[in-house]
């Protein structure tokens, strides 16, 4: 009998991994087959929460199958288009930045990225791989730093309306004062992909910083919310993306409107919406730490990181 029950217990748990794969899979605009989804799936961390209670892949190193994974992506033929903001001061991170993700962002794959600056000549030259691609946009300069933060949402809006729908397949919006150090590849596609904050991750949600002012379409109530997820990267199929900018840029606007900022501006606002529409695949953060915090242990690898920096420095305000 504990002989039977065992086998029923492993058939239960085996069913229930499926139906989540399948569950999940309505997220893919690129479709795997029923094969591929269960071999992309490794065996899994026991030190941290790997799922989310609504049944989201939360991704960490040794969850998932990185080879198989861009083998079956490969196969797609997809685009993914990555915007980054160097305004002001900022550009002197843009070189760096660039030069690191040819190395481990979306190695292999067709990658064109959209810089949006104010100084659109000291845009540093960097040898990209083939299939890869950097297009300058200017943007105008800001003597508040809120103020270009704020603008965010309304310029990742307009270039998917203009350029992105039909040309690329997904998006990551990331901060140009960071560097990638390790992979960042296909196991982070997915329909609405978020990455949780490293400040806050170990934290009681009561901690989060959240907007807590009612008044604000960016409020998140004490007792709600589930992740605290940056501003600094953020992404997902380009459809989901589009509907997150719309949304925090009117929320925001509105706000505006009636003489309110969010505590953290568009983060604030890309929290509430999170919590609304969840995400259908939360990143570790591993995708975005801090270089002037210590690794924890639970942290195997670093992917991509903030610089240290001294903001009285290079922001306008």
């Amino acid at each position: 009998m504990a002989v039977l029950h065992t086998k029923a217990v492993t058939v239960i748990l085996s069913v229930t991994v499926l139906l989540g794969l399948l569950y999940l899979s309505q997220y893919y605009r690129v479709s795997l087959s029923f094969e591929e989804k269960w071999k992309t799936v490794e065996a899994g961390r026991t030190d941290v929460v790997t799922v989310t209670p609504w049944l989201a892949p939360v991704v960490w190193e040794g969850t998932f199958n990185p080879f198989l994974l861009d083998s079956i992506y490969k196969r797609k033929n997809i685009t993914i288009a990555a915007t980054v903001f160097a305004v002001g001061k900022y550009i002197m991170f843009l070189k760096d930045f660039l030069q690191t993700s040819e190395e481990h962002f979306f190695v292999g794959f067709r990658v064109d990225f959209y810089v949006f600056t104010d100084r659109p000549n000291e845009v540093p030259k960097v040898n990209m791989a083939a299939g890869r691609m950097l297009t300058v946009r200017s943007v105008p300069s800001s003597n508040r730093w809120q103020e270009i933060s704020a603008r965010r949402m309304e310029i990742i809006q307009n270039l998917i309306e203009k350029k992105l729908q039909n040309r690329a397949d997904y998006i990551f919006c990331l901060d140009v004062d960071s560097k990638f150090h390790g992979r960042w590849g296909a196991e982070s596609l997915g329909g609405l992909v978020a990455v949780i904050h490293p400040g806050y991750y170990r934290d009681d949600r009561s901690r989060f910083p959240y907007e807590r002012s009612p008044a604000s379409n960016a409020y998140v109530a004490p007792g709600e919310g589930d992740f605290y997820y940056c501003g600094g990267a953020f992404g997902g199929l380009v459809e989901e993306v589009h509907l997150l900018a719309k949304t925090c840029r009117k929320n925001f606007e509105d706000d505006a409107k009636r003489g309110i900022e969010a505590a953290w501006q568009e983060e604030s606002h890309l929290n509430r919406y999170m919590w609304i529409n969840k995400p259908s695949k939360v990143l570790s953060p591993e995708y975005l730490w801090q270089d002037f915090k210590p690794k924890n242990p639970e942290v195997q690898i670093i992917r991509f990181s903030g610089v240290i920096k001294n903001y009285a420095n290079i922001r306008p305000n």
